[in-house]
């Protein structure tokens, strides 16, 4: 019996040597989406085996498609898609309930063994993934229920930085100095209890700040 997957990927050319990948293995793509709404309605659509999902998407980038479809579906197999191996990505992925995180140049069998494991419901986060996600979530705080009394312009930065944004793209958005943006940063991880990006974009996984 064949795996039916729906991908989701904005670049046609993506997209394509995806199909071309995978002809031949006994997987079907039985739809493609360019957006992360799409991709949530062509994943209830079609009730696929597994949903590949790439990351950086227009309406509704893959992450947060990724969160609306886990408050409906905890048990659809969602592969994560990207070209960025960004911490911040992969931890927002883990605290979000993706069965793992694959980047654009995986090679074809590693991918169609990838979206088999998946497919029954087990996910294929390597040890190294796991050992940073792991130091991230054991944090004290992570868990703990207190308050944290971020300034606005803090939770603009730790919202941007959880997005993957580097701090030269940070101060860009936000039309601040580089040096603003890590002392915000430093501010952000010692009032969270954090001791780097990942821990902190996990943090706001958890915590609903994105």
């Amino acid at each position: 019996m064949s795996i039916r997957i729906v991908i989701a990927d904005d670049q046609q050319v993506v997209r394509t040597g995806l199909a071309s990948m995978l002809k031949g293995s006994g997987i079907e793509i039985v739809a493609e989406a360019t957006t992360g709404e799409d991709a949530i309605k062509l994943a209830a659509d079609h009730q696929p085996d597994v949903l590949l999902l790439d990351v950086r998407m227009p309406e509704c980038d893959g992450l947060r498609a990724l969160g609306k479809i886990r408050l409906e579906n905890t048990d659809l197999p969602i592969l994560m898609l990207s070209q960025y191996d960004n911490p911040a990505y992969v931890a927002r992925a883990v605290a979000l309930g993706a069965n793992g995180y694959l980047l654009k140049d995986v090679r074809r069998q590693e991918l169609i063994e990838a979206i088999h494991e998946v497919a029954t419901g087990r996910t294929i986060w390597d040890r190294e993934q796991l050992r940073k996600m792991t130091g991230a979530l054991a944090t004290p705080r992570m868990f703990a229920d207190v308050e944290v009394p971020l300034t606005e312009r803090e939770g603009l930065v730790l919202r941007l930085l959880s997005e993957g944004m580097t701090n030269q793209q940070i101060a860009a958005e936000m039309d601040i100095s580089y040096e603003t943006v890590k002392e915000h940063i430093q501010h952000i991880l010692r009032k969270v209890g954090v001791t780097d990006r990942t821990q902190a974009a996990v943090w706001a996984v958890r915590k609903g700040i994105i």
